[in-house]
């Protein structure tokens, strides 16, 4: 019995030690993230402005209404897709309302380049999304496309 549990011991210890406490680094999927982007750009034919973080966007109708910041809280119509065209979430047509600094980076910096009444595009790389966590519907390492209407700053 006693070297049976000096086994165990052992074994524990040994399995305890060869884990490592570290976890795999995320993988940086941004060169990929930014050629794909690009391609969806030309086989679209789109003309997108590129953010230095990387967020590109297009403005179909900037609004004429308040301008939100990074902290407002707002309501937006949107659909959400990949560069496939599957649509992976969609709000009704009154839209959803949420603070800017509780979503996605990729949103908390592209909603405030429209005003109110604005709509367009954001093509966002996985690391203003969710990076190389997946979710539910949303792989690791997904660029995201939002069409977007700013309904109101509230």
């Amino acid at each position: 019995m006693k070297k049976l549990l000096t086994a165990l011991f052992t074994l524990t210890l040994f399995i305890s030690c060869s884990s490592s406490d570290k976890e795999t680094p995320a993988k940086d999927y941004r060169e990929e993230n930014e050629q794909e982007i690009k391609d969806y750009i030309a086989k679209n034919d789109l003309t997108a402005v590129r953010t230095d973080s990387g967020l590109y966007y297009i403005i179909d109708e900037p609004g004429t209404g308040k301008q939100p910041t990074a902290t407002s809280s707002v309501t937006v119509a949107y659909t959400g897709s990949f560069t496939s065209g599957k649509t992976f979430d969609q709000s009704t047509s009154a839209g959803a309302t949420f603070p800017l600094n509780r979503v996605i980076q990729g949103w908390t910096e592209g909603i405030p380049l429209f005003k109110e009444g604005g709509s367009g595009t954001l093509l966002i790389p996985s690391h203003l999304g969710y990076g190389s966590t997946s979710i539910p519907g949303i792989p690791a390492g997904s660029v995201l496309i939002f069409d977007v209407k700013l309904i109101k700053v509230n």
